[in-house]
């Protein structure tokens, strides 16, 4: 039995659009009912869930007589809108027959990317838990642009599953497994357990959003893993036919185990929920600094800078070549920037005065990547 499993009090459960609907559209009404008997189940021992759950838009298909996942993004949120309907309502009565209320919440990248939103969407979840509701969260397809959007639900439930200080994510697809290769190939085996990079070496993920009705993808789950894996949450992922088993903790599908102690939330937030609005780039010396030995970046030790952002915004932190080293809250709009840059803060507060002692990034509000 994995123990990992069976001692999870909160639990995050992500299922796919291709798991829960028909190849032409239209909700399966046996698996959705499948599910919920697994989510009543788990609420049945004393355990707080939340569902991430796609389908909004293969929901809306068939009811449109739409024969396709449409490629443009005023019919999939036409759909969307539709299909977000029919799916909650399948929720809430399929589990009314368990005695549970579900609530519905959809998000948008700005829910997770700028923190009073973060904070206000983890009251919201709380809240219900606290009033043994399900929550079922999907993002808000009916309003995101391809701009704003997740791209697909697996990097959501992670963070779903870090904004809640869950202890368990699982991720339920169409395969049973983390595989080497093709499952099809005879020389592709199943990976049972991952402990870190060095477990993934040689793996063929192939591409997202390759088939069917849903956008993800085996890559997807696995990035989803990494970042609720960082956090110090164990993920499952399997089949959606084998949730019961999984859920049991028998040795079902993959186990990625957690990598590192969990982080601060905000630190999380940091590195996982923000887009970064613009870039710094640094010198050898302030990359040494702030990597090696966690200092807070000064100007002397910026070389240029990209982007339109305020004071507040997180932005890159960049090397010589580009790369992303870290990412930081920033103490400057960009435009205040280019003429403080190689500066030390001493010099700067003689010349303009003691507001501009203060570092670019302080070490308190910086990640490392």
């Amino acid at each position: 039995m994995r123990e990992a499993v069976t001692s999870a009090r909160r639990v995050v459960v992500k299922i796919g659009s291709s798991s829960l609907t028909t190849a032409t559209g239209g909700l399966d009404t046996a698996r959705v009912d499948a599910l919920a008997d697994v989510l009543a189940r788990l609420c049945g021992e004393g355990r707080e869930v939340v569902l991430v759950s796609s389908g909004a838009i293969a929901a809306g298909l068939a009811p449109l007589g739409i024969p396709r996942r449409p490629r443009d993004l005023a019919t999939q949120q036409a759909a969307a809108s539709v299909g977000q309907g029919l799916l909650i309502g399948r929720y809430a009565a399929s589990l009314d027959r368990h005695g549970l209320i579900v609530g519905q919440v959809l998000l948008t990248v700005d829910d997770v990317t700028r923190r009073v939103h973060y904070r206000n969407a983890y009251r919201t979840l709380r809240k219900l838990l606290d009033m043994r509701a399900v929550p079922i969260v999907n993002e808000n397809d009916t309003v995101a642009t391809e701009e704003i959007r997740f791209g697909d639900n697996d990097r959501l439930a992670a963070l779903v599953a870090a904004l809640v200080h869950a202890d368990l994510l699982v991720l339920l697809t169409d395969v049973d497994a983390l595989y080497t290769g093709d499952p099809a190939r005879s020389d592709t085996r199943r990976i049972t357990e991952v402990h870190g990079e060095a477990d993934l070496e040689g793996i063929t993920l192939g591409r997202p959003g390759k088939a069917g009705v849903g956008t993800g993808g085996m890559i997807t789950k696995v990035e989803a893993a990494r970042i609720a894996t960082g956090f110090g949450i164990p993920v499952v992922l399997t089949a959606a036919p084998l949730a019961p088993a999984a859920l049991a903790g028998d040795e079902v599908g993959t186990l990625f185990h957690p990598v590192h102690q969990r982080p601060t939330a905000r630190l999380f937030w940091l590195a996982h929920a923000t887009s970064p609005r613009g870039r710094l780039h640094l010198d050898p010396g302030a990359v040494q600094a702030v990597v090696a030995r966690r200092k807070s970046l000064l100007p002397a030790g910026i070389t240029a800078v990209d982007g339109a952002f305020t004071a507040g915004d997180p932005v890159d932190l960049v090397d010589s070549s580009g790369a992303p080293v870290a990412r930081g809250l920033v103490n400057y709009d960009a435009v205040e920037l280019p003429s403080l840059l190689g500066r030390s803060t001493v010099e700067l507060a003689a010349a303009l005065g003691p507001a501009y002692e203060r570092e670019v990034v302080h070490r308190d509000d910086l990640v490392l990547l």
